[in-house]
């Protein structure tokens, strides 16, 4: 197992392969937060605290006596360019001056591969947990599965739970050999049992060892397209947990109560993203526990603000570079909320005009019959004005890599039917087209069949998908067709689509994504976006029907 250093010992003793932290306090007080998504500064204009803000919040408590320990529900690394450019590294080197103790990873942890991300909970002052990221073939955990805190004469058991939906939302092949053969499990299935049963026997193995509280700090989610590995279902299947603290969705829960298996109210909370809270969860004296959103903060702490100002200062230049300009926005998101604080997102079940740009770029690169691009990998919206070298990697942060196949006409048939399968609900691997157009029937149920990976393995029934356009000709499926996109689509299976799997590979390690799309933009269209771009909602390749 691996283990990080607790950060601010006060007194540790070994239990049972824990660290313990002995304190002594009136109030317990844990501060969470999850989907940081590189979100490391202060932004009142947007409503991000920022991590100096965030270390300030836990000193002030510490200050007035609590016990109290920072942790974190994943995707902090990864999803703005101090991120990107870092592989990683600066955010673990933040978090490391911020404070946090604990953290567990989430699905986007993993999206520099996975000897970096185990290169960098090398260098975390806090720990990693999860108790069903295992190796596939020992069944021994990667991290710990729990780590064991006492606090103000209590001991609190913190369990840690990924997502089994890492397996597909990031790339699949960094938890393949060679041969394509899984080297790790995060105990994914078809009904959600073997999580259900993996988090009970830490939750049990923190009672034996003598937890008063067990809080569990999940990637999970709250969305359909999470289930049946929602936290809402891991609390409905198991008992013994008395607070999970979630991440993935994205959702804002300030206190939720759901009922575990054995009729007990559980406490589920989740900041939201990009630091627009930090969680708190107090259990006070007479063993009553609540949580509540922390959404405003006046104060830093100013060695965390030093070392944000050192990192971002090193970014600015090669951030700030104009690389072109856009005559329209172009969006991510339903138009009417761009302004809002509670954006609404499309590019995972709606075609967008960014959608449209991005696509448009993988098929012009290599001349392609056909260009597919997931809506997952399209992050945030650029809005008219100048476009900088920062927009592009924030547009495309994942620094997936540019290649082609040639497929059947059917493999593109099957590619899409998987991509809609969620459809009206989002789906990271909802894919944005270029060369090819497309009506997705409403009133037929998905009949895309998958695996208890999550994977494509058979399509059976009526189609969603129809309609089918190739450049102006129907689709033939027995057609050979150049299909560009990324690696992690193409030959990664990224987000279960298997569809092109046994393609013959035309190019591969030539640009990075968002390369692709800078070039795209400076090269073919002059440096400027144009009207053609201008309808937020695409030019018609995609359009659902009932």
């Amino acid at each position: 197992m691996r283990k990080g250093m607790v950060s601010a010992l006060i007194g540790a003793v070994v239990l049972l392969g824990s660290t313990v932290i002995v304190s002594k306090a009136e109030d317990i007080v844990i501060l969470y937060t999850n989907d940081v998504h590189c979100a490391v500064e202060a932004d009142e204009e947007s409503g991000v605290l920022g991590y100096a803000k965030t270390a300030a919040i836990k000193k002030e408590l510490e200050a007035e006596g609590n016990s109290v320990l920072l942790v974190d529900a994943g995707d902090a690394i990864q999803g703005a360019p101090v991120g990107t450019l870092s592989d990683g590294k600066a955010i673990i080197e933040l978090m490391n001056v911020c404070g946090y103790d604990l953290a567990i990873p989430g699905n986007h942890e993993f999206d520099y591969g996975m000897a970096q991300f185990l290169s960098l909970a090398d260098e975390a002052d806090f720990r990693y947990l999860s108790c069903n990221f295992k190796d596939k073939m020992t069944e021994e955990s990667i991290f710990d599965g729990y780590a064991m805190e006492e606090l103000g004469g209590k001991r609190v058991a913190f369990v840690g739970v990924c997502t089994p939906k890492t397996i597909t939302s990031s790339t699949p092949a960094y938890f393949q050999n060679e041969d394509g053969e899984y080297l790790y499990t995060f105990m994914q299935d078809q009904d959600g049992t073997a999580l259900y049963g993996c988090v009970q026997s830490a939750v049990d193995e923190a009672r034996e060892a003598g937890a008063d509280y067990v809080i569990a700090v999940a990637h999970l989610g709250i969305e359909g397209a999470c289930s049946p590995w929602m936290s809402t279902e891991l609390i409905e299947h198991t008992s013994g947990i008395d607070a999970v603290l979630d991440g993935h969705s994205h959702s804002t829960l300030e206190q939720e109560r759901v009922t575990d298996k054995e009729g007990k109210k559980v406490l589920l909370s989740s900041t939201g993203t990009k630091l627009s809270a930090v969680g708190k969860l107090t259990i006070h004296e007479d063993g009553t526990m609540g949580t509540e959103l922390i959404t405003a903060y006046d104060h830093e702490d100013p060695e965390t603000a030093q070392k944000v100002d050192e990192i971002m200062g090193e970014l600015d230049a090669a951030m700030s570079e104009v690389v072109a300009k856009t005559d329209v926005s172009l969006v991510i998101n339903e138009p009417s909320t761009l302004d809002s604080e509670t954006k609404v997102r499309l590019v995972r079940n709606t075609e967008t005009n960014l959608g449209d740009l991005c696509a448009d770029a993988f098929r012009s690169e290599a001349d392609a019959d056909i260009a597919l691009v997931n809506g997952g990998g399209i992050r945030t919206d650029i809005l008219a004005g100048d476009i900088t070298y920062g927009d592009i990697i924030s547009v495309m942060p994942f620094g997936n890599e540019f290649c082609m196949v040639s497929a059947t006409g059917q493999q593109v048939l099957d590619a899409l039917e998987m991509s809609v399968r969620a459809v009206p609900e989002e789906f990271g691997g909802f894919l944005q087209v270029s060369g090819i157009s497309f009506e997705i029937n409403m009133d037929v149920e998905s009949p895309v069949l998958l695996d208890e990976n999550g994977m494509l393995t058979e399509i059976e029934g009526e189609r969603r998908v129809q309609n089918v356009m190739v450049g102006g000709e129907p689709l033939d499926p027995e057609k050979i067709y150049t299909v560009a996109s990324y690696k992690y689509l193409l030959k990664n299976g990224g987000d279960g689509n298997t569809a092109f799997a046994d393609c013959e590979l035309l190019l591969e390690d030539t640009k990075l994504d968002n390369r692709v799309l800078i070039d795209y933009i400076t090269d073919k269209l002059g440096g400027v976006v144009g009207e053609e771009y201008a309808e937020p909602y695409g030019q018609g390749r995609i359009v659902a029907v009932e």
